[in-house]
């Protein structure tokens, strides 16, 4: 998800050509404004964290772009390109090290394990996650009608 400082500051272009260029698609895209409700959902593994309410007020301070990565390891892909949560720690030639001015104000974020890309997806992209949902189960069905076929002859 890029942040409303990654939006309000021009960098929309730049961050999402990083992984693109890295070989990951972007099957899925959306330009919104966040509710605190979803946003809370979102971030509900903070919940209890000092810096919960502030994360979620400057989420919802302004648009996001959400976005689904497609790739082998794209999740470990996608946060190598991001780089440390901190910005004075992350590495230059991340996006991060490269953007990133303030720890709570950051340009941008990542799922970090693919039971919280399939939350996060699930949230942002119902229809999306749904449709997926379907051509894998499709999928999965002619793969073993096919093997069934093929042991019949």
């Amino acid at each position: 998800m890029i942040k409303p400082g990654g939006i309000e500051r021009g960098l929309v272009g730049k961050i999402l050509d990083r992984f693109e260029k890295r070989g990951l698609r972007i099957v899925a895209l959306k330009f919104t404004q966040p509710t605190k409700e979803v946003m809370a959902l979102h971030y509900a593994e903070h919940r209890d964290r000092p810096f919960f309410e502030g994360l979620v007020d400057y989420i919802v301070s302004g648009e996001v772009i959400s976005f689904v990565l497609e790739g082998e390891h794209a999740i470990t892909i996608a946060r190598k390109i991001i780089g440390v949560t901190d910005p004075k720690e992350a590495v230059p030639g991340t996006i991060r090290g490269d953007y990133g001015i303030d720890l709570r104000r950051n340009v941008i974020e990542a799922s970090d394990s693919e039971a919280a890309a399939e939350r996060e997806i699930q949230l942002h992209f119902p229809s999306y996650y749904r449709s997926t949902e379907i051509l894998e189960n499709t999928h999965r069905v002619s793969v073993e009608e096919k093997k069934v076929k093929e042991a019949d002859f």
